[in-house]
């Protein structure tokens, strides 16, 4: 399996995970789709085979029927024009993001200005939503980090004592993913969060990870290239126009 398709089954797997415990996960022939109520994460349709005008119709009824604030994402990886379709369905581009993969056997020195605190109980997991909220603007159910225990971890970063950031690391098949690292606003622009991805990438090298994956914004993307990371591909979030 290429590093690209590793890349998108550790994040689809990860969605579908997040979303099992609340019975939120559905397969349909022709696509897979989450929605958990009260929380704007994962919330998320995808393909998993190239979309015609057929499926895309498909799908939008669906989301149609279910929320018109669930995101559609697009790897763009077929060297073709297939996502004219969703443009045409009423579909717009929300947000985009870069797929990007390590191979790294090395372990990074750490500066120790940070240090992460792994969420064990129901407290720390709504303090984690709250993070995650004042970092991404998301509302996430704070279920979601309690529940999720096997292969994932989430984690609360630290600054002396001060809560300042969230992180998840999630394995599939020897896959290290790293997801949802994010500094709170009056944090940021302090390095908070390259130390936050450099304890990431030991843990996972120490875990003897193969390969490591994150989808990163194009805000994030130089940070995550200065340590080693290599761009695989474009993500392209679509959503239903109003």
């Amino acid at each position: 399996m290429s590093n690209i398709k590793l890349n998108i089954e550790n994040l689809t797997s990860l969605w579908q995970k997040a979303s099992e415990p609340f019975n939120a996960y559905f397969k349909e022939p022709q696509f897979d789709y989450s929605f958990i109520k009260h929380s704007d994460w994962p919330n998320r349709l995808w393909f998993d085979q190239e979309i015609t005008e057929e499926i895309v119709s498909s799908a939008k009824e669906k989301i149609v029927s279910i929320s018109k604030k669930m995101i559609i994402p697009y790897w763009d990886i077929y060297n073709n024009d297939s996502c004219e379709i969703l443009k045409r369905k009423g579909f717009h581009v929300k947000f985009e993001q870069i797929g990007m993969s390590l191979k790294r056997e090395q372990l990074f020195e750490s500066l120790n200005n940070v240090h992460l605190k792994k969420v064990t109980t129901e407290q720390e997991a709504k303090l984690w939503s709250i993070l995650f909220f004042n970092s991404f603007g998301y509302n996430l159910h704070s279920g979601i980090s309690n529940s999720l225990q096997k292969n994932t971890d989430f984690y609360i970063a630290y600054h002396l004592h001060e809560a300042i950031g969230t992180g998840i690391l999630y394995t599939t098949n020897g896959i290290s993913g790293v997801h949802a690292v994010g500094i709170i606003p009056e944090h940021r622009r302090k390095g908070y969060a390259a130390e936050i991805m450099k304890m990431l990438i030991n843990q996972s090298i120490k875990m003897k990870s193969k390969l490591i994956t994150l989808q990163s914004s194009n805000m994030g993307k130089g940070l995550y290239l200065k340590l080693g990371f290599e761009e695989q591909f474009v993500m392209k979030n679509y959503a239903l126009s109003q």
